[in-house]
């Protein structure tokens, strides 16, 4: 107890608060970081050694750090038990407090002024020219007390209460249910369940628009010549919303129930139900199949064709004349890594690489 309210605790306190923040600041915290990666490759790859250990030290996801919620955690019981400590006295002592003063307690204010004057004949004029003046004027004999803005003396409380409010905020974040950050990938014509949501609301997007501005447009022409040419107008997306109706068949297109149509843009994200959908990335002109043709080694005829769902492959594809072509393995964003062995950054298929079996008749098989 006695460490919560020392003000020289709280200062280290904050102290460390302020260096972690800062050093979080060095490299993308994890939430700006491409959403399909793994973020422990994604450090080493990117920033070597020094993004290594800053994922190994948890700075990659500062604000949801156990030690981080550890020091806003400590922070906040200390100015519950400062401000509480000293809040009571000052209550009683404003509450309670007398008009005559010892000649001490005069002495150690901060601006004292002392002289010497007889108010006994004058009395009247004085206590009326302090009230016309907005003071609350209280008497005990030759004494007088002339107040006002007492509420300033609870300045400092008021922020504590602030501050304690922000960190109570900022921790909320740790606790199931009340804070939810997801990404979600919906292509054009999809549907896709919304995380967080325990698979109660689904998402279909319509279509993605991008607009630009007109180049002749003179209105818009410093700003395009600024950019370098291009200029975007608007992002959106056109999208509706669906909740999962309990009583339809589980898994056919009668449990979801339209709630609401919306177009989302930049800065104006579709809110409901306590949740928001924001825009925070594209990709136009996806690569999302893939043709292959089987060529007969020594006469060069072709055999067959057949085409690969990047999304969603099979395992088999059947080919003319008893011919079939069995996928061994597929890696959708190829790279070497540090072992050499061919690995994927992500289930996006920016650099598809596949192993294929291909069998024939006579069981020959040639990869």
């Amino acid at each position: 107890m006695e460490f919560f309210l020392l003000s020289k605790s709280r200062i280290w306190i904050i102290v460390i608060l302020l260096l972690a923040s800062s050093l979080g600041t060095i490299l993308p915290q994890e939430m700006y970081i491409p959403p399909t990666v793994n973020p422990a490759e994604y450090y080493q790859d990117q920033y070597g050694f020094l993004g290594q250990v800053y994922y190994e030290l948890g700075f990659h996801n500062l604000y949801q750090s156990w030690w981080y919620l550890l020091l806003m955690a400590a922070l906040t019981v200390s100015l519950i038990i400062a401000s509480v400590d000293r809040f009571f006295p000052l209550y009683r002592s404003l509450k309670h407090q007398r008009v005559h003063k010892h000649i001490n307690f005069m002495k150690k204010q901060r601006l004292v002024s002392e002289t010497q004057l007889d108010i006994a004949p004058n009395k009247e004029k004085w206590l009326s020219s302090l009230k016309g003046k907005k003071y609350n004027v209280r008497t005990d004999g030759t004494s007088i007390l002339a107040e006002k803005g007492r509420f300033a003396r609870w300045g400092p409380y008021i922020n504590h209460i602030g501050l304690i409010i922000f960190l109570i905020g900022g921790m909320l974040r740790f606790f199931p249910g009340m804070f939810v950050d997801h990404h979600l990938w919906v292509r054009e014509g999809d549907t896709e369940v919304i995380p967080g949501t325990n698979g109660e609301y689904y998402l279909e997007n319509h279509q993605f628009i991008v607009e630009l501005y007109d180049e002749n447009d003179e209105l818009f022409q410093t700003a395009i010549d600024r950019a370098g040419g291009v200029v975007v107008k608007t992002y959106q997306t056109n999208v509706t919303l669906y909740q999962r109706n309990d009583d339809g068949p589980v898994g056919s297109q009668r449990d979801l129930q339209e709630v609401d149509t919306y177009q989302i843009r930049v800065n104006d994200p579709f809110k409901f139900d306590g949740f928001g959908l924001y825009q925070v990335d594209y990709k136009l002109h996806e690569l999302n199949k893939m043709m292959f043709a089987v060529e007969h080694d020594e006469t060069g005829e072709t055999i067959g064709e057949f085409t690969v769902d990047l999304f969603y492959p099979e395992q088999q594809y059947d080919l003319p004349n008893d011919y079939y072509v069995k996928l061994q393995d597929y890696l959708p964003d190829y790279y070497l890594n540090n072992d050499g062995i061919p690995s994927t950054k992500s289930r996006i298929p920016d650099n598809p690489a596949f192993i294929f079996e291909v069998n024939s008749p006579n069981q020959e098989k040639k990869k």
